[in-house]
């Protein structure tokens, strides 16, 4: 089914505010690592707040990646504009709760409503983008999107650590600009086709996307890999220098950036070569932090990784979205956001059980890295993508 012709042509004003609207996931998975610590002292006296603590930085990628075959569902249905602002208004009044919260169980409550909003919004932005445009636009702008996601993430870290020094509730107030940027987004944005009963009558789609999503959940670990671990990585071969650590984190970030700034210039080679390509050069990189004798190589690993993983969520991306239908994209995107988001959900569980198994951070992320090299032969072997290409044939 092609998506109904509309008189409206989208331009910048609305891809920089889908691409706003996708910075958000990022805001509220890294914006308070920084002030972790403070929150832990300032609940001491509860009960497990070793666990709980952490817990409010991971618990809305879980909620988001639950959610979000949901939230496509209901943007089918329904409206993904509408779906979009509310939930954006949704998400700053839930982000902005524990500015008066005093339970760590009621933080981690509206934590998990945040993840909801998450799901609904990443799943409206990356559906409307797809929506709006189509062709070679479409790969241009989900790279960028992957791009500019990467960027927010630095800075959103370099921004916890500043207001956090002012409080641990301080950064919360940075997620009242989601209820800013859903104003023109009313304005600005419209639904690009009436939703009607086609979304209604059309079936989920399980088999379009099964294993587009399965190598996701994949795709989403290993990308996950360094951003949680690197720090840790870096410690234990003797840099203790917070400001380093950063700096070697903005390098890899930098360097996911660039991957994914050059997906669109390599997106004619196909989803297979693609997608092999990307997962040899992710795992390669975690190899060389296994085997490095010293933080040069670390930070070479840290970079070959990183330049590898901002290739291939766009790929991944792109690869599942230009297969769908319209009537079907909203459910399409939310099946393949739940899947990233359960694979970065996972991942620093898996690298916590192997390096329980194995003794140490390294072979645990040896074992990642060989994971990631199997998946690419699989893809090399087992998927039939070798001509399949990522913009699609007809206009969709």
């Amino acid at each position: 089914m092609s998506q109904p012709a509309t008189a409206k042509q989208a331009g910048l004003p609305q891809l920089i505010l889908l691409l706003i609207g996708s910075c958000m996931p990022v805001l509220g998975a890294v914006l308070l690592s920084p002030v972790l610590p403070q929150i832990s002292r300032h609940f001491a006296a509860t009960p497990g707040v070793d666990v709980l603590v952490p817990v409010i930085l991971t618990v809305p990628a879980l909620f988001v990646a639950l959610g979000a075959p949901f939230a496509g569902a209901i943007a089918d249905r329904f409206d993904r504009k509408r779906l979009l602002i509310v939930t954006m208004v949704c998400y700053a009044i839930c982000g902005t709760a524990p500015l008066y919260l005093d339970s760590i169980q009621a933080i981690l409550a509206s934590r998990a409503l945040v993840g909801v909003c998450e799901a609904a919004i990443m799943t409206c932005c990356t559906t409307l983008i797809a929506d709006y445009w189509s062709g070679p636009r479409r790969i241009r702008y989900l790279g960028l999107q992957t791009l500019v996601t990467t960027v927010a993430a630095t800075a959103f870290f370099a921004l916890g650590g500043l207001l956090g020094a002012s409080g641990w509730r301080t950064p919360f107030w940075l997620y009242a600009v989601a209820a800013l940027a859903a104003i023109p987004m009313a304005a600005l944005l419209w639904q690009p086709a009436p939703a009607g009963h086609d979304g209604e009558r059309s079936p989920w789609p399980w088999r379009a996307l099964a294993v587009p999503c399965l190598v996701t959940v994949g795709g989403g670990a290993v990308f996950y890999t360094l951003i949680v671990q690197l720090s840790y990585v870096l410690d234990g071969a003797g840099v203790s220098d917070t400001a380093t650590i950063g700096g070697v984190t903005a390098l890899m970030s930098l360097a996911t950036a660039v991957g994914a700034g050059l997906f669109a210039k390599v997106s004619v080679l196909g989803a297979r070569k693609l997608l092999v390509a990307e997962f040899v050069v992710s795992g390669l990189g975690l190899l060389l932090i296994f085997a490095a004798p010293s933080v040069v190589l670390i930070v070479a690993g840290a970079v070959l990784t990183g330049f590898g993983t901002g290739a291939l969520l766009p790929t991944l991306l792109t690869w599942a979205v230009n297969r769908l239908p319209f009537a079907q994209r909203g459910r399409g995107t939310g099946l393949w956001t739940g899947a990233l988001f359960l694979g970065e959900f996972l991942s620093p569980l898996l690298v916590g059980a192997l390096t329980a198994v194995t003794g140490g951070l390294g072979a645990a992320l040896a074992i990642v890295g060989v994971a990631s090299l199997v998946l690419a032969l699989l893809v090399a072997t087992a998927l039939r993508v070798s001509a399949e290409p990522l913009t699609p044939a007809r206009p969709s």
